[in-house]
């Protein structure tokens, strides 16, 4: 055959949203920036289970979230711009005001009527933006847990794109049984049964880690969840007297595609027995040669688990087996966040990918 016409086979594990995914879209509250991406005078365009959000920062520093098109003739916002608190529409000029009413048109005629933006319910939590979405349209029947942080340094943050589904990220905080083959800890267990409540749950895990050049050091393990799309992971070596916080956030774009982002702060314990002064000289070096590789250690950490996210299905029920971890409790705690009786959510051609576990990174 001449060139051109053929091309290498397909093979390999395929991704996904190659196939209709057996769970729909979630409701609450989902991250769709870091708080710092949303800056005054620009306008920020983001996917959210399969529609587009446009996000802005108003002068006094609260953040908007509107649907995206313009109800006189359905141009893009995105492509608009910010005049004062004002969003302009990118066609005909016309302006809304903070409050989404329409406030003039482009060529000083009377606004039309009902040409108001519809306002999305919008919340900033732990230096991120979150956008509230429910299946029939709902207003919001409970809030963020906001989360401590750890030190006082500014903290890292990354985020990446990939096929999946949401709800694997989450569920993979109880999993307790892959931690050991797939992340290479030492024997995990549990050191506090999962707590599940509310919109909440938690569950402390006590493991082993090996630090290169250093040995092996016990592992302790805090794992805390608010809601289908947010965990907040917390670890402590105390016999380095290191500790790691990260939130990972998690947001369905399409019915077989998400985002995740992960906000990570490090801190190193001032050593007792050293003079004050001498103490925190040590632990702030210690931050600043070690924090850079602590966060990339982190991301190295949760992408292993890509590949796994980006090709596996939902099995339900799943055959589980000991120590597998409260993989069944947290499942039925999750059905609170889905349609009563879980409608399949259809798959668009549009967001078919091309090849298997393959995911755009941005890390920053």
């Amino acid at each position: 055959m001449r060139r051109g016409h053929t091309r290498a086979l397909t093979e390999g594990p395929s991704p996904a949203d190659a196939h209709e995914p057996v769970l729909p879209y979630p409701d609450g509250w989902f991250s769709v920036a870091f708080s710092s991406e949303v800056v005054r005078g620009a306008l920020l365009t983001r996917p959210l289970q399969g529609e587009d959000v446009v996000l802005y920062r108003l002068r006094d520093g609260e953040v908007r979230a509107v649907r995206p098109y313009c109800p006189h003739l359905g141009a893009h916002l995105g492509l608009g711009a910010l005049e004062g608190d004002e969003l302009l529409c990118p066609f005909h000029r016309f302006a809304f005001g903070p409050d989404g009413a329409c406030t003039r048109t482009g060529y000083g005629t009377p606004p039309p009527p009902s040409s108001d933006l519809t306002l999305l319910p919008v919340r900033e939590v732990d230096g991120a933006v979150f956008v509230w979405r429910h299946h029939d349209g709902r207003a919001p029947d409970w809030e963020l847990t906001p989360w401590h942080t750890l030190g006082t340094r500014a903290p890292r943050v990354a985020a990446w794109e990939m096929a999946g589904h949401s709800q694997d990220v989450v569920e993979n905080t109880v999993d307790i049984g892959h931690f050991t083959p797939l992340h290479g800890w030492g024997a995990s267990e549990v050191a506090e049964p999962a707590v599940f409540e509310g919109r909440s749950f938690r569950i402390s895990v006590r493991s082993e880690e090996r630090v290169p050049l250093l040995g092996a050091s016990p592992l302790e393990v805090t794992l805390e969840g608010n809601g289908i799309s947010r965990v907040h992971v917390c670890t402590a070596l105390p016999r380095f007297g290191v500790r790691t916080c990260a939130v990972y956030t998690t947001t369905m774009i399409a019915p077989a595609a998400f985002q995740l982002r992960q906000t990570s702060r490090f801190e190193v314990a001032e050593p007792a027995a050293l003079p004050a002064p001498l103490a925190r000289w040590v632990s702030g070096s210690a931050h600043r040669l070690l924090g850079g590789v602590m966060f990339r250690g982190n991301c190295a950490f949760v992408s292993q688990d890509f590949p796994v996210w980006a090709t596996k299905r939902y099995v339900s029920p799943p055959r589980l087996a000991r120590g597998d971890g409260p993989i069944g409790p947290f499942r039925h705690w999750a059905r609170q966040f889905y349609p009563p009786g879980r409608p399949r959510a259809r798959v668009p051609s549009s967001v078919l990918r091309a090849a298997a576990g393959e995911a755009e990174s941005r890390v920053t």
